[in-house]
């Protein structure tokens, strides 16, 4: 049974417009209650109120607030009067509050049911919150839907709410079915971006170790002019540098270089141009092999298509080795790709 929330005192005039605080008007509701409520208190809490108020003449005074159950329409003019609600009344009429507060303009208590629905969202229930954020303009309440049903469209399949939403409401159908695609297009340019990133940083990190390997020597290859140490520590880098020694050692003797079509060579070859590219040292104090005739080299006219492509990579990876000195502790925590698929996709990604 419907019980007032507010209790009104008795008053002589029948004239709703007069300014008193104690102009009375009556909420019918759906269940054919009124409840009595002061009109100047209702038109400061709501536009739309006040422009209803405004309106009525002085023998009409009753304002219908039809279509959602009697208690529910208490509970909003309670929050008018005291700007509180339960969790146990959100909890029950969340939905119709949430429908009250977008038609007459409380934004308070939109902002309560809004929150009060994205904490209670569930596959069960994700269509029609969809809905009703959708006819409410409860933008948080409609993202949060939609990343539910992009994570849980299976389950959301299944349920009742999307049977009814595909017989009756094939627009927002689609609408979901287009967020789940351009979701889906997200997450992909954001993996291509993470292993490009992954990529410059880790032939970043192939400089640094190319310049350390030949200027200071590590655990089993050094300068060309000095004999590397017997007993030799690995260095910070050593995953990357071993890899790079190896390379140096094969790249020295191997009968087939890049001429003859060795790929292993190859990418050594381009390690070697790419630190020429990216080298500040004067040619005669670089102790890298080959940076001063690549650094010649880059003087002459070349393919102007091939030289952009390069040099899109350069700056990529001069980016990625200053970045690389602010978030190093971060990167420490993520998986490097390999030298080798680093240098094998450095052309592609370069596109």
């Amino acid at each position: 049974m419907c019980r007032s929330p507010v209790s009104p005192p008795h008053h002589d005039s029948d004239h709703v417009n007069d300014g008193s605080v104690q102009a009375i008007v009556y909420i019918l509701t759906s269940g054919r209650r009124r409840i009595p409520a002061h009109a100047k208190i209702l038109a400061a809490a709501s536009p739309v109120l006040e422009s209803v108020i405004d309106r009525l003449r002085s023998s009409e005074k009753t304002i219908p607030i039809l279509g959602v159950p009697c208690e529910a329409v208490e509970v909003f003019l309670r929050f008018i009067y005291s700007n509180r609600c339960s969790e146990e009344e959100m909890e029950k009429f969340g939905i119709h509050l949430l429908a009250l507060s977008h038609v007459y303009l409380i934004p308070q208590l939109k902002r309560r049911c809004t929150k009060a629905l994205i904490g209670r969202l569930a596959i069960e229930n994700v269509v029609d919150a969809l809905q009703l954020a959708r006819l409410c303009d409860a933008p948080d309440l409609y993202l949060k839907c939609m990343k539910l049903i992009s994570t849980s469209f299976k389950a959301v399949e299944e349920t009742e709410g999307w049977g009814f939403l595909q017989d009756n409401d094939p627009y927002l159908e689609l609408e979901i079915l287009k967020f789940i695609d351009d979701a889906e297009l997200r997450r992909k340019r954001t993996r291509k971006h993470l292993q490009e990133q992954s990529l410059y940083f880790q032939l970043s990190e192939a400089m640094d170790c190319l310049h350390h390997i030949c200027t200071e020597g590590c655990t089993s290859v050094g300068p060309f002019d000095k004999e590397p140490s017997k007993i030799r520590t690995p260095c910070s880098k050593y995953s990357t540098c071993e890899g790079l020694q190896h390379s140096i050692k094969h790249f020295a003797i191997c009968k087939k270089r890049v001429n003859g079509g060795c790929v292993r060579c190859k990418r050594m070859w381009q390690l070697f141009k790419l630190h020429s590219s990216i080298c500040e040292s004067p040619d005669t104090t670089c102790r890298v092999p080959l940076c001063k005739q690549f650094k010649m080299k880059g003087q002459q006219v070349k393919n102007k298509k091939e030289e952009a492509r390069w040099g899109l990579l350069v700056g990529k990876v001069v980016a990625a080795k200053a970045i690389s000195s602010l978030s190093l502790p971060k990167r420490e925590h993520e998986q490097p790709m390999s030298l080798r698929d680093a240098m094998n996709n450095h052309v592609s990604v370069a596109c």
